[in-house]
């Protein structure tokens, strides 16, 4: 039995539908939204719109008991909010690591697509970035 089907064992199917169409929204603008960062025009509406779409991660997730995830999304959510209070631009290494956060939150979406038990979190992703390095 994969993630899918222990979350529809759990919870209603239309609730969990619901997180999955949203959850496959967010995901997919993410590579947009960080790529944007390195643009000097759309850093800011990047940077807030990129901690709502982790910030809905975790409380989804948390929600629906889908741990690793939930704290994955934690744990960006709390960078980027170092990011956007304490910086005005991301750096190469800021964008690179967050487009690897995003590789393993498409890895989940696929995951639960396929009813696959979720991959595990590559430990590299556990690393903040530099981001004094601007």
């Amino acid at each position: 039995m994969g993630a899918r089907s222990d979350l529809d064992s759990t919870f209603d199917y239309e609730i969990v539908d619901e997180f999955l169409e949203h959850y496959s929204m967010m995901v997919d603008s993410m590579d947009i939204m960080i790529i944007d960062l390195s643009k000097p025009n759309m850093y800011e509406q990047s940077i807030d719109e990129l901690f709502r779409v982790f910030h809905n991660i975790k409380s989804a997730s948390s929600y629906l008991k889908i741990s690793q995830m939930a704290k994955l999304a934690a744990f960006v959510e709390d960078a980027l909010e170092n990011i956007r209070t304490n910086h005005s631009s991301a750096n190469e290494e800021t964008i690179n690591w967050l487009l690897e956060i995003s590789d393993m939150f498409n890895a989940w979406k696929n995951d639960l697509t396929l009813d696959k038990e979720l991959s595990r979190i590559k430990f590299s992703l556990l690393k903040l970035p530099d981001l004094e390095n601007n």
